[in-house]
């Protein structure tokens, strides 16, 4: 069975630092993209980073120099460290995979098979 669960959300003040974690089970992570994406309630998700699974990553151009995604393949985790959070950050996060037939990184979500429940993230000004 496919598991994908975030954890690491929560509330901070503008300036601050989170690093969301992506604990999976159930496929064979090391083959596999992988990416964070957001949503807002009443938005459309968003991609925000994405790694390949040689390690290749791929930003939304509003997180670039301040968010680093990362994965151990041998905890089979994936990471999203974000510093300097801004406001707009605020939203649910969300990991998903999706097997690397492309061969690169990729923040389109139609093409992912497996996600997660989502972590909060809540950035006050």
């Amino acid at each position: 069975r496919v598991q994908l669960e975030e954890s690491g959300g929560g509330a901070v003040p503008s300036g601050g630092s989170l690093r969301l974690s992506c604990v999976t089970s159930g496929f064979y992570f090391s083959r596999y993209c992988m990416t964070w994406f957001r949503q807002v309630p009443g938005q459309e998700r968003e991609g925000v980073a994405g790694i390949d699974s040689r390690g290749h990553t791929v930003y939304t151009d509003s997180v670039k120099g301040r968010f680093t995604v990362s994965r151990d393949n041998d905890k089979t985790t994936l990471y999203l460290e974000m510093t300097n959070l801004k406001p707009e950050d605020t939203a649910m996060y969300y990991c998903a995979a999706m097997e690397d037939y492309r061969g690169s990184p990729s923040l389109s979500g139609g093409q992912f098979e497996y996600w997660g429940q989502g972590t909060q993230v809540t950035v006050s000004s």
